[in-house]
C-alpha cells in the first residue's frame, strides 16, 4: 500500500448529524415534493431519507426521465407517488402548487438549477413568499469543532443589504431554535473585530448589533464585527481582549456576502472534512438544497434539518392560533 494512502487518517464520524437524524426520526414523516429527481443522486437521496422514516417523497417531474434514472441506479419507485411534469420549470411550479394546496410540507431540489426552483418559490402571486427575506443556511458538522455551526448566507443572497441581513440573522436564529441549540450565539463576520469606516461590513455588523439591542432581532445573542478566528476560538478572542458572550463561542456565522460564505463553507468541507447540510429558510416551508457532491450523511441531515424546522413552524403556528 502506498505510504500516502496508509498515512491517511480515518474519516471521523459526524455525531452531530447522527443526533439531528435521530431527533427527526421521532417526528411524523415530512411530506416532501422532490423537484425533477431525474438523476441517481437526487432520486437516491429521497428514497434513502424515506427508508429512514424521515420523509414521504412525492416525485415531481417527467415520468420517463424519473424511470430512466431509477432503472440506472436500480431503485424501486413503484410505491412512491409521482406527479407528472413536462420539464424542470414545470416541475418547480407544480411542486410549489402542492405546498400551496396542502399536499406537501417541504420542497427538495432535484436535478435542476437552484435558480429554476427558486424562481417558482419567489413568484409573487403563486410562490411561497412570506414577510421575511428568503435566505440559505449551511448546518456544518466540522469534526474538530465541538458543536454544529450555522453559516449564512452562502447560496441565495449575493450582496445582501443591511435590511436583508436583519432577515438573514433572524432566519438563522429561528433555525437554531428549531435544531434545539441551547443558546444561539451570532457572530457577524468581517475581516476584523473593530469598526472601520473603510470596511462596510464592519459598519453593518455594528448596526445589526444595535438592532438586536432594540428588539429588531430576537431570540439570540448578536455580536460583531468579529473576525473568524475570534468568533469561534476562545484563545484568539482572549488574545484580542474581546469580552463578549459570543466571541470564541459563536454557533451562527453571518458572512458579509455570498462569495465569502461559499468560500468559508467549501474550505471547511474540503480542508477540514466537514459536511454541509443545506436548507433554505424564510419561505412558507423548508426547502432542502442538496448537491450531487454531497455525501449520504449530508443528504440525510438536510432532510432531518427540514423536518425539525417544519415541526417548529407548525408549533409556532399553533401557538399563534391559541
Amino acid at each position: 500500500m502506498p505510504a500516502s494512502i496508509a498515512a491517511r487518517p480515518e474519516q471521523p464520524r459526524h455525531d452531530k448529524y447522527d443526533r439531528l437524524i435521530a431527533a427527526a426520526q421521532s417526528l411524523p414523516r415530512l411530506r416532501v415534493a422532490v423537484v425533477h429527481p431525474c438523476d441517481a443522486a437526487s432520486l437516491g437521496a429521497a428514497l434513502e431519507a424515506a427508508e429512514l422514516g424521515l420523509i414521504e417523497p412525492i416525485l415531481v417531474g417527467p415520468p420517463a426521465k424519473i424511470a430512466t434514472a431509477a432503472a440506472a441506479a436500480k431503485l424501486d419507485i413503484s410505491a412512491v407517488r409521482q406527479v407528472n411534469a413536462a420539464h424542470s420549470h414545470d416541475a418547480a411550479e407544480k411542486a410549489v402548487a402542492l405546498v400551496r394546496c396542502g399536499e406537501a410540507d417541504a420542497l427538495m431540489k432535484g436535478a435542476l438549477h437552484t435558480d429554476e426552483l427558486m424562481s417558482a418559490v419567489v413568484a409573487r402571486d403563486t410562490g411561497l413568499r412570506t414577510a421575511r427575506r428568503i435566505s440559505h443556511c449551511f448546518v456544518m458538522d466540522v469534526p474538530s469543532h465541538p458543536e454544529a455551526l450555522i453559516i449564512t448566507d452562502a447560496a441565495i443572497n449575493i450582496a445582501p443589504s443591511l435590511e436583508d441581513k436583519c432577515h438573514i440573522v433572524q432566519n438563522a436564529i429561528d433555525l437554531a431554535h428549531a435544531l434545539k441549540f441551547e443558546e444561539p450565539r451570532v457572530a457577524i463576520l468581517s475581516a476584523m473585530e473593530t469598526v472601520n469606516p473603510s470596511v462596510p461590513s464592519t459598519i453593518e455588523a455594528a448596526a445589526l448589533c444595535k438592532m438586536a439591542d432594540r428588539g429588531q432581532i430576537t431570540g439570540g445573542i448578536v455580536d460583531g464585527p468579529l473576525a473568524l478566528d475570534n468568533a469561534i476560538d476562545l484563545g484568539s478572542a482572549a488574545i484580542k481582549h474581546i469580552r463578549s458572550p459570543v466571541a470564541g463561542r459563536a454557533n451562527i456565522l453571518v458572512v458579509p456576502d455570498l462569495e465569502a460564505g461559499n468560500m468559508l463553507a467549501k474550505s471547511l468541507t474540503f480542508l477540514a472534512g466537514a459536511d454541509a447540510a443545506g436548507i433554505v429558510v424564510g419561505a412558507r416551508v423548508p426547502i432542502i438544497l442538496t448537491s450531487r457532491a454531497d455525501s449520504k450523511t449530508t443528504r440525510l441531515a438536510s432532510c432531518a434539518v427540514a423536518s425539525l424546522l417544519a415541526d417548529a413552524q407548525r408549533a409556532a403556528a399553533k401557538a399563534v392560533e391559541v
